[in-house]
Order: structure tokens, then sequence, then C-alpha cells
């Protein structure tokens, strides 16, 4: 039952309360969160990253707070995939909300080896893929980087998976849509975007950086305009439903990403500060629906004026 019958929501054949989803790998596996938000109004969780054995990620320290977001470089730290089924799903199907679970690898057999595990348990309503990841079989490029390395491990995912796939892609390509179409004509069920920014953090006085591993992926208010244009772009690019993230933190931030083309968002980076951003944005986009007066949140997908035949 929804909360608000203006946010009764269906992404890729599942009904949701809300489109507004808890973003993979800023909302741990979920369960952790009980407690936090108000699952009513939770449109559906993007657990934390899986993959097909355990990993421990980056050595510390390995966030860091930027002006306006933050940078992390976790390494893709989880329990793996069979953990997961054991320990996690069977008390996240209790809260009665849409899983989906985030999948990596660096090989096109590690997606669809976890996607196989996943697919013999019950609880789990669809998949988004990471493709952000380094492919060791192709000299560390990565698959999000790559039209025809995401198409192979799209279409792999895809002769794997009954359920909706998703991919999520990454910002750090010239040009998102060859990126977004190479998913589509794949199999992919929705496209999400974007993923972290490659950024860098220096600490002057060490002069070395603020985070371990050098690098780390930007997140927060400070990527929003970068993600909404890369949205809009992907939405005018595909007929398949488009998930915008990065940055949102407020109600009417979720309805600049539906207005730019996206059917649904993921929320991340907010959970960090407020354990609840994910259905306080979602009671925000219904206010912002009410004294907008919009009937439906539907209505709102896909309607940017770009003024381009104003004089």
């Amino acid at each position: 039952m929804s909360a608000s019958p203006r946010l009764d929501t269906v992404l890729c054949g599942i009904r949701m309360a809300a489109p507004v989803l808890a973003a993979s790998g800023t909302f741990a596996y979920g369960i952790e969160m009980d407690g936090l938000v108000d699952w009513p109004w939770v449109g559906g969780i993007i657990v934390k990253g899986l993959s097909r054995e355990p990993m421990e990620g980056n050595p510390p320290p390995r966030l860091w707070e930027t002006e306006s977001g933050m940078m992390n470089a976790i390494g893709l730290q989880n329990i793996g995939v069979r953990a997961f089924v054991r320990e996690k799903l069977p008390r996240l199907t209790a809260l009665k909300v849409p899983v989906f679970a985030n999948v990596f690898g660096s090989e096109v057999s590690d997606y669809a080896e976890v996607i196989r595990v996943l697919e013999a348990h019950e609880g789990i309503a669809g998949y988004e893929l990471n493709v952000s990841c380094p492919n060791t079989r192709h000299g560390g490029v990565q698959f999000g980087a790559d039209p025809a390395l995401l198409g192979e491990v799209v279409a792999e995912a895809r002769r794997c998976a009954r359920r909706p796939l998703i991919v999520k892609l990454s910002p750090n390509v010239a040009r998102i849509q060859p990126l977004a179409q190479a998913a589509e004509s794949a199999g992919a069920d929705a496209v999400s975007l974007i993923n972290t920014i490659v950024a860098l953090a220096i600490d002057a006085r060490t002069r070395r950086p603020r985070i371990a591993n050098g690098t780390g992926g930007l997140s927060g208010p400070a990527i929003k305009p970068v993600a909404l244009r890369m949205v809009w772009e992907a939405a005018r690019a595909v007929k398949i439903p488009v998930i915008g993230l990065g940055g949102i933190a407020t109600g009417e931030d979720a309805a600049e990403f539906l207005i730019a083309g996206a059917s649904a968002v993921e929320v991340g980076t907010a959970s960090f500060f407020d354990p609840s951003s994910v259905s306080r944005v979602a009671r925000e986009l219904d206010r912002f629906l009410a004294v907008e007066h919009i009937g439906h949140v539907r209505d709102l997908v896909g309607t940017l004026d770009m003024g381009q035949s104003r004089k």
C-alpha cells in the first residue's frame, strides 16, 4: 500500500510505493536501516554491491568530506553473494519493500555467477549492474567506458536473469548516449545514472592524498548539475526507463531529475548525514506535487522546457 497515491509507480513491471529508491553503497544491506526510515514511503532498496567472493575493500582512510559532497574509495567491500542470501536476504524480505541486488565483477563470468546464485532465491525484485569495474581480461578497461564491453556484460547478465535488469552507468566518459544505447540494445530493462565522478583531494601540508587509495569517487550535491545533464541526454537517447541519481537530498531535487526525463530516482550520499533521507525525500516530493497542483508524479517525467523555441 502506497503512502500517497500521487507517488504510486511501476518501474520495469515492479510496483513501488514511490519513485524514490535507496542507492547502492549508501544504505548498507538495507536491514541496518530498519527503524530509521519510514518504509511505506520507500520505493525500493538497492543493496550494497555484491561480488562472487567476499571482499575486504581498500585500506583507510576511505572517506573524505569535500565542499558540497563526499569522496569515497571503499573498494566495493562486501560479504559476498552467498553470505548475503544466507544472512541478509531473509530479513530483507520481511521489510516488504522491493529489493534490488547491485552486482559487480572484474570479468563477465563474475557478473553471471552472482546472478545465478541470486536467481535461486526468492525476495529479489531485480538487479542493478555496476559496470564501473575494470575488466581484467581487457587490460583494466572499465565495462562502463566501452560500449562493446558494456554490451557483452549486459547480454550475459540478460541470459542469466529472469528478473528486471538495470545498468548503472559511469559518468567518466565523453558521451553517455552510446553507453545507454549499448545497454538497451543488449537487453537492459532500465539504466541508472550517474555513478561517482573520479576525483582527487590533497592535504596541502603533508602533500599527500586525503584518501589512501589516491583518487576516489565524488558524490553528493556537487555533482548534481552533471547528473541532471547526463540523465536528460540518456532519456532522449533510449526508450527504456532512466533512473536518476547524483546529489539528490530533497524532494525538489528529485522533481528536477524527473523533469529531466528520469522515471525514478535514487538517494545516496544524503543518507550519510540523514539516514531517513530516502523516505523524507519521497514525502517532500509528494508535498511538491500537492503545492504545484500536479495530480501524479508521472506527469512530471520528461517535461523539461529548454526554451529552444523562444526568441
